[in-house]
């Protein structure tokens, strides 16, 4: 299914191909994901938890994102935007917007707010501000390490492991 046709962006579900395709871009950008760890957001698809998306340029594969379903602890539908990606060959195109866009869109029809989780080091600026700039504001959660809430003072790494957790009301 196609979700945005922009021209020269096109925002559509992932297919059975994207995840080798994508894993290579990830590669040569110097990420060590494993090829199975994109392959999993089509099998959270096929589950019904998740709707995987995929930004074209051009045709190419540009960027991806995906939005989970999940119930959330007051029993109440809870969405969350996952693992938004742009390769660097591409950024600053309207690429991480059309996916964003696309991915609250979906979300809204399945709950009033939606959430996301950001990393805190310098390689997550650029996100960092463009969240910010659509309205996510901090959950008041504090900062989570390795999927749980990090104590108040203890230590932790810099790592993709270290994030915040935002939420927007839709």
């Amino acid at each position: 299914m196609i979700y945005f046709n922009g021209g020269k962006i096109i925002i559509r579900d992932m297919k059975d191909t994207d995840p080798q395709a994508i894993h290579a871009q990830e590669m040569a950008q110097g990420h060590h994901r494993t090829p199975e760890s994109f392959a999993n957001r089509l099998a959270d698809r096929r589950a019904g938890l998740a709707v995987p998306l995929v930004a074209e340029y051009f045709g190419d594969i540009a960027g991806y994102v995906n939005v989970y379903r999940r119930p959330g602890k007051d029993g109440k539908n809870r969405c969350e935007i996952e693992d938004l990606g742009v390769f660097v060959k591409y950024r600053n195109r309207g690429i991480g917007s059309n996916l964003m866009d696309v991915a609250e869109q979906i979300a809204a029809g399945y709950s009033g707010a939606v959430h996301l989780a950001v990393g805190l080091h310098s390689g997550y600026g650029a996100a960092q501000r463009m969240y910010a700039r659509r309205g996510y504001v901090p959950d008041g959660s504090g900062v989570w390490y390795g999927g749980a809430p990090l104590a108040a003072y203890a230590n932790c790494k810099n790592d993709d492991g270290l994030v915040l957790w935002m939420s927007k009301k839709l």
